[in-house]
């Protein structure tokens, strides 16, 4: 559930990261946040509700969670030496003294482990050298160390390889407090209608490091309230399942300043569901070390989405 195995699908992860902008998005549709016609809630979308709530918990409370992300280190020489001693070339926060030495040779990369540490590959013992694979990949490569709690992944963005670091005892998963949120109101869950874009269609959807990609643009969406009409560009592939990066009028205002995610099951009979009660923050709200994609101009709505997951309160001690 949420962005982290939806985004993958699509090599989308890519883009997760966390900067804000200050004041009310601006975009499609008529300002303001008009009281709309009260709905009562039914037991079932309460509950319902309050699942995907603990599960999206749970998932950011994973020991390889978003809130366990401790580095994201940027692959510029042709070999670094890493681990968390003086003398590496990438010094890890966590980990062994030394760690082994990460090789790139005409877009590959290869990772040399130091003799006598203590890790794995993808869950096995890890003796010799290893060529490893990014999150591009379809088995991209993971390496183990302190007794599983670390871990090291390659990612790539535009071109470029990072070392990403997790590590079970990252004091943002540890310190981590919770989420808010907005209380359920099923005035938020809106039938919206799916307007399809002529196939290969893409759209560039930024993000915080400056790289824009091109992605699977399926088509719009397009969404009353209180007599206002909205429109969504939605990024996955015809007939299945949406991805939507959204601002409105709470972004800086309640939730978090880069704006939300939601996501959208596939279109039935040209109709999709928006529930805005599940929007949430990208993975740059709980930690530094993810790349977030930034809502496209299309999708910064001038309204008040006064629905879904606000801004994450991070503990003072890791602000």
């Amino acid at each position: 559930m949420g962005c982290g195995k939806w985004l993958g699908t699509i090599a989308l992860s890519m883009l997760l990261a966390g900067c804000g902008q200050d004041g009310p998005a601006q975009g499609t549709g008529q300002a303001g946040e008009a009281a709309s016609t009260p709905k009562a809630a039914d037991a079932q979308f309460l509950a319902d509700n309050a699942a995907w709530r603990k599960q999206r918990e749970e998932e950011l409370r994973k020991p390889d969670g978003w809130t366990s992300l401790v580095g994201l280190h940027w692959l510029e020489l042709k070999a670094h030496y890493i681990g968390s001693g003086t003398g590496n070339g990438i010094k890890l926060a966590v980990g062994p003294d030394k760690m082994g030495m990460l090789t790139r040779q005409g877009g590959r990369i290869f990772f040399t482990p130091e003799r006598g540490a203590a890790l794995t590959l993808n869950g096995e013992p890890l003796k010799g050298r290893v060529e490893l694979q990014s999150d591009h990949g379809e088995l991209p490569s993971v390496i183990g160390f302190d007794e599983g709690k670390g871990s090291l992944t390659i990612i790539e963005r535009g071109g470029r390889h990072a070392l990403r670091v997790k590590h079970a005892d990252a004091e943002t998963r540890l310190n981590f407090i919770g989420l808010d949120y907005w209380p359920v109101d099923p005035a938020w869950q809106i039938e919206g209608r799916f307007v399809p874009h002529p196939a290969g269609k893409t759209m560039a959807i930024g993000d915080i490091i400056g790289i824009t990609t091109e992605l699977p643009n399926a088509g719009v969406v397009e969404f009353t309230r209180d007599g206002a009409t909205y429109r969504l560009e939605t990024i996955g592939q015809p007939g299945g399942p949406l991805f939507i990066v959204l601002a409105d009028g709470t972004s800086g205002h309640g939730s978090y300043p880069a704006g939300r995610f939601l996501d959208v099951a596939a279109p039935v009979d040209g109709k999709v569901v928006l529930d805005f009660n599940r929007a949430y923050s990208p993975p740059c709200a709980f930690t530094p070390y993810a790349t977030c994609p930034l809502p496209p101009p299309e999708n910064r709505l001038n309204v008040a989405i006064t629905a879904g997951e606000k801004t994450y309160a991070k503990p003072i001690a890791i602000q």
